[in-house]
């Protein structure tokens, strides 16, 4: 598979690039959890705080920034708190950005990948946005619907523990997409889910559409999640309130408040060049291309065992 990869890559003059591991900034997204350790750093007799990437898009940004072009990374990645069927502490991610690009264009080349991968060259594509997946089959408009109607519908559809929940909006959307709705999406073709909520915009721009939507994409295929992909926020500014949104977020949850990374919103200020990426999970693509039902049939050694 990453011999498949790599040529896929080469073939098309993308270049593959290696970016730190471990870094003083970590992510500030409430949803996930950076793994930490200590390095004996001279001057610092309690040592430095050092993190485990949970996605190399911070510094592969930077090499955008200084003219890199196109370039792609495998690399393992690592996110606390994550075990179960389809989940990993570390675990192998593909991420590649082209600049020019926006997202319409590159989920193409992420089905090519795919398909490539798979030796399906027959394999169909769907393309589902959001807004229209929930009012299809949910009957719900994820634009206008109160916390009470997401509640309600959770509920009346058998999501276990649904009437404990005390969610916000989003928190609700992504309950029912998960339980709800990922699992037919993917059967029989690659589904690409995209235009989602603009709260849910991540490091993607928002268009300046009616409704505006965040000009970002999810892949599935079985009803697995495999990548998210980006048109990339190129917005200084706007990036940098984000990420103070996102501790601002940690704060009122309890949750850590994380270093913000300076070299990252440096290079964006320096001029970012207009681009789209994605990320790719390679154990969840293994895991379908294997027919194997859980992360660990496709790991040498899980975390249990290391």
């Amino acid at each position: 598979m990453l011999a498949a990869i790599r040529a896929f890559f080469a073939q098309r003059d993308v270049l593959e690039v290696e970016t730190p591991i471990l870094s003083r900034a970590a992510t500030t997204d409430p949803s996930l959890a950076s793994l930490s350790t200590v390095r004996c750093a001279p001057g610092a007799p309690d040592g430095e705080t050092l993190y485990l990437h949970t996605s190399p898009e911070y510094p592969m940004k930077r090499l955008l920034a200084a003219g890199s072009g196109p370039i792609y990374q495998i690399c393992k990645v690592f996110r606390d708190g994550e075990r179960g069927r389809l989940h990993h502490p570390e675990f192998s991610l593909l991420e590649w950005y082209r600049p020019g690009w926006d997202s319409e264009r590159l989920m193409g080349e992420v089905a090519d990948l795919v398909r490539r991968v798979l030796g399906r060259s027959d394999l169909g594509v769907e393309r589902i946005a959001y807004r229209d997946l929930f009012v299809d089959r949910l009957a719900l408009d994820p634009w206008t619907a109160r916390i009470d109607e997401l509640r309600g519908a959770a509920c009346a559809r058998g999501v276990r523990g649904a009437h404990r929940l005390d969610l916000d909006v989003d928190g609700w959307l992504d309950l029912l997409l998960t339980h709800l709705l990922e699992p037919s999406l993917g059967r029989g073709c690659m589904s690409f889910l995209y235009a989602y909520p603009p709260t849910q915009a991540a490091l993607a721009r928002i268009s300046s559409g009616d409704p505006p939507v965040a000009e970002r994409f999810e892949l599935y295929i079985d009803g697995i999640e495999l990548a998210n992909g980006f048109h990339e926020l190129t917005d200084a500014a706007e990036q940098r309130r984000r990420l103070r949104e996102d501790n601002a977020r940690r704060r009122a949850l309890a949750l850590p408040v994380m270093p913000v990374d300076e070299a990252f919103l440096g290079a964006l200020e320096s001029g970012l060049p207009d681009a789209a990426g994605v990320a790719l999970g390679l154990d969840r693509l293994l895991m379908v291309a294997t027919g194997a039902p859980r992360i660990d049939a496709v790991i040498a050694f899980p975390v249990e065992s290391a």
